[in-house]
C-alpha cells in the first residue's frame, strides 16, 4: 500500500483565500439577508456587546461587522440587550439575562437608533440578526413587577426564583397566566416591527411551556419568516416550530473526545440516538464555545488543550449549524466575567484564517450542508484518539481524519475516491481505499472529492 505523508497543520497556516474566494464573499455581502441560504449552510456569531470592544456598545460592534460577514457569518445571534435590573443584582454591571423592560435597550449599548443602524448594517450585509430573549423570569426590578405583579409566580405572596436554579437576580414568571402569555408575545412583536429583526434564541426554552411557544411561533411567523433557536435540547421543540436547537450532549462528548476520555465508539452511539429521537431536518446547534462554556466551564484552550483546532474541524464538518462564539477568531484564552467589564484582546485574530477557511469549506461542499440539505454521515474503524469519518453529498463526499493522539498515526483512508483534493494545503491525490496517511499529532486532515 501506498504511504503518504500530510504536513497538515503548517499548510493550514499557510493556506489563504485566494482573489477569487474574496471576490465571491464580496458578491454576497449586499444581496440582504437570505433565510433560506442560512438554513441550508448557514453559521451563527454569538455577540457579548459588553465585552466586544472597549466602548461595549452598538456602534462600535458595528465596524465588526464586515469583518464577519467576510469570514462567512451568516446569522449574528446578540446576547440580551435590554436594561438589567438593579434590585439584587449580581456582580457591578449584572447579568443581561436579568430583564428590567423587555420593549427597552441598555443604556449601556446606546440608544434605538443606535441598534436600528446596527440592524440595517447587518441587513445590507446579508447577514440575520436575531435576539436573544428571555422568557422564564424577569429581574425583580422590572417594569411588569409595578404594572402587572400578577404575571409572577408567588410563594407565600412573595416574588421567587426559579426553583432549582441559583438565579437569585430573577423571578419567575406565571405562564399560567394568559394575560402575562400576550404580553410576552406582544413584546417579541415589537422587535420584529420597530427594528426588523430576524429572529430569537430562546433561553432555557424548556422552562417554558410547550404551549406557548406553539402559538408564539406560529404568530409571529405570520408577521414575516423568522429564525427560532432554542436552548435547549429536546425534539418536540422542532415539532413546535423551532429551526435549531443546542447539540449539548455532542459538545459534552467533544470536550471529552478532546481530553481522550471519550472514543470513537462514544460518537457512534450518540450519533444512532440521534437518528432515531430528532427528526431529520433538525438544525443542532454544534459549538466547541459560547457565552456560558467561556465564563463558567472554561476557554476552549482549558477544555479542548492541543486539540482545540482538530475539534473547531469537528464542529464544521459533523451535522449541525456551526456556532462561533466572541473572540474564538482572536484565540481568546481567559473567561470573560459574566458581571462585570472586560474585552476580547483581538489583536492579530489568530484563529481568523482558520474559521475563515472552514466556513469556506462547508459552503463550497454541499455534503456538509446543515440537515436536511447536507450529506449521509458514515463512520470508519480508526486507531485509538483517531476519528475517521465521511459526508457523501449529491455533489461530492468530504473525508475527515482527525489525530487527537499525541502521537502521529497511521490511518487507513476509507474509501475509492480516486482523484482527491487535501482541502487546506491544496494537495492532489489518488486514494483508494487502505491507502495510508501519516497524520501529524494532534492533527487534521479533509480531503474533498467532487
Amino acid at each position: 500500500m501506498k504511504n503518504i505523508s500530510v504536513l497538515f497543520f503548517v499548510l493550514l497556516m499557510l493556506s489563504s483565500c485566494g482573489d477569487s474566494d474574496q471576490k465571491a464573499v464580496e458578491e454576497i455581502t449586499h444581496e440582504g439577508p437570505d433565510m433560506e441560504l442560512a438554513l441550508r449552510k448557514g453559521v451563527i456569531y454569538e455577540v457579548n456587546v459588553r465585552q466586544f470592544t472597549p466602548e461595549g456598545t452598538f456602534d462600535a460592534f458595528r465596524e465588526h461587522l464586515p469583518r464577519l460577514r467576510e469570514m462567512g457569518v451568516d446569522i449574528v445571534w446578540l446576547m440580551p440587550i435590554h436594561p438589567i435590573g438593579e434590585k439584587n443584582r449580581k456582580g457591578e454591571l449584572g447579568s443581561y439575562y436579568s430583564i428590567k423592560d423587555y420593549k427597552g435597550i441598555n443604556p449601556e449599548f446606546g440608544d434605538e437608533d443606535d441598534f436600528r443602524e446596527l440592524v440595517t448594517a447587518a441587513h445590507e450585509l446579508g447577514m440575520l440578526l436575531i435576539l436573544d430573549w428571555v422568557p422564564n423570569h424577569t429581574s425583580w426590578d422590572a417594569v411588569w413587577t409595578e404594572t402587572n405583579p400578577e404575571f409572577y409566580v408567588r410563594e407565600n405572596g412573595e416574588f421567587i426564583y426559579p426553583p432549582d436554579t441559583d438565579w437569585s437576580d430573577v423571578i419567575q414568571l406565571d405562564y399560567d397566566n394568559p394575560e402575562m402569555r400576550k404580553a410576552m408575545i406582544e413584546a417579541m412583536a415589537y422587535w420584529v416591527t420597530e427594528f426588523n429583526v430576524d429572529g430569537f434564541r430562546c433561553d432555557v426554552a424548556g422552562f417554558v411551556p410547550n404551549d406557548f411557544w406553539e402559538v408564539a411561533i406560529d404568530e409571529l411567523n405570520n408577521m414575516r419568516d423568522l429564525f427560532w433557536l432554542a436552548e435547549w435540547e429536546d425534539p418536540t421543540h422542532h415539532d413546535l416550530g423551532f429551526h435549531a436547537s443546542y447539540a449539548w450532549e455532542l459538545h459534552h462528548i467533544m470536550n471529552r473526545l478532546a481530553q481522550n476520555e471519550a472514543n470513537a465508539e462514544d460518537l457512534i452511539e450518540y450519533w444512532e440516538k440521534e437518528k432515531e429521537t430528532f427528526p431529520s431536518n433538525a438544525l443542532r446547534m454544534v459549538f466547541i464555545d459560547n457565552h456560558d462554556e467561556n465564563s463558567w466551564n472554561g476557554t476552549i484552550e482549558e477544555r479542548m488543550g492541543a486539540n482545540a483546532d482538530a475539534m473547531a474541524v469537528f464542529n464544521f464538518t459533523f451535522p449541525g449549524i456551526p456556532l462561533i462564539y466572541t473572540g474564538q477568531e482572536a484565540g481568546l484564552d481567559f473567561r470573560l466575567p459574566f458581571f462585570e467589564k472586560s474585552e476580547v484582546p483581538w489583536g492579530e485574530f489568530v484563529n481568523a484564517e482558520l474559521y475563515t477557511r472552514l466556513i469556506q469549506l462547508k459552503k463550497e461542499n454541499n455534503a456538509l450542508w446543515n440537515a436536511p440539505f447536507g450529506g449521509e454521515l458514515t463512520f470508519f474503524d480508526s486507531p485509538e484518539n483517531v476519528l475517521v469519518y465521511s459526508r457523501e453529498g449529491d455533489f461530492n463526499t468530504v473525508v475527515v481524519i482527525l489525530n487527537l493522539d499525541t502521537e502521529a498515526q497511521q490511518v487507513e483512508f476509507p474509501l475509492d475516491v480516486h482523484t482527491t483534493t487535501e482541502f487546506f494545503s491544496g494537495e492532489r491525490a489518488h486514494l483508494h481505499e487502505g491507502d495510508i496517511l501519516s497524520v501529524s499529532p494532534n492533527s487534521f486532515t479533509v480531503w474533498v472529492n467532487n
